[in-house]
């Protein structure tokens, strides 16, 4: 059986991002691979510049996510001032002091997720991880720089609480993460937000992982997800697959 790295994800606000085309910029209900690979690449100290180290974490690393509440949409209204025409500027404050008349706006609607809760596994192709999960763990507790949920607007609003869990099923790892914890519960309780009795959706990729630990997991539906990073200075991502089931948690759970 592998071994699982094993954390949870809240804040007020978490946008996870979706194929945007005009002035939507929407979020999807669970956290996207670029958004995980960008946490840990931020928790790491890794510049989005450095595309080697970036392409490491995505060919070796994989994920898989445990939605306990998906939260509630909630869409921002953003209007944008920028200056007519081509010319250059060299500071915003340039751009401001140009003729009232050549100003222009930029309208925008931005989705997010409130009060959403979520538990991500990662594991890794033991041959070829540039860092172990060990070490992942350790600066996910540490992090060099700040973790945010998908945009830099939404931090995170309680510690990760990150886990190892050995000898186990993807299933298993999820069941065993102590989301109310004694010692999260030091920070703030998540248990308002997660009634005794509710449906848990799984969402989770198969590379790097045997059919047998994924345990009792079984995929309703298989789908193509567009963010896979193949340039974070481009900002350009291809395909992967997803496999999605649910499951209703009951009073013992």
């Amino acid at each position: 059986m592998p071994e699982f790295l094993v954390f949870q994800l809240y804040g007020a606000m978490a946008a996870w991002g979706d194929i945007a085309v005009g002035e939507h910029r929407p979020t999807l209900g669970h956290p996207s691979k670029s958004a995980i690979m960008g946490l840990l690449a931020a928790a790491l100290g890794i510049e989005r510049s450095d595309q080697e180290r970036q392409q490491q974490l995505n060919q070796h690393y994989s994920m898989a996510v445990c939605v306990h509440a998906a939260g509630e949409l909630l869409r921002d209204y953003h209007t944008i001032q920028v200056p007519g025409g081509k010319r250059q500027y060299a500071t915003r404050r340039d751009e401001l002091l140009t003729d009232e008349l050549n100003l222009n706006t930029i309208l925008s609607q931005r989705d997010y997720r409130t009060d959403a809760v979520y538990v991500v596994a990662i594991w890794g192709s033991h041959e070829a991880m540039p860092f172990s999960l060990e070490q992942l763990k350790q600066h996910l507790e540490c992090p060099i720089f700040n973790l945010y949920l998908g945009r830099k607007s939404c931090p995170i609003s309680l510690p990760l609480q990150p886990k190892i869990l050995q000898d186990v099923t993807l299933k298993q790892a999820f069941a065993q993460y102590p989301l109310n914890s004694s010692e999260a519960m030091r920070y703030g309780s998540l248990a308002p937000l997660l009634p005794s009795q509710r449906w848990v959706s799984y969402y989770w990729e198969t590379t790097h992982l045997a059919d047998d630990a994924l345990g009792e997991l079984k995929a309703s539906m298989t789908y193509p997800r567009r963010d896979k990073v193949l340039s974070r200075q481009r900002w350009q991502f291809s395909n992967r697959d997803e496999c999605y089931s649910a499951d209703m948690l009951g009073e013992d759970s």
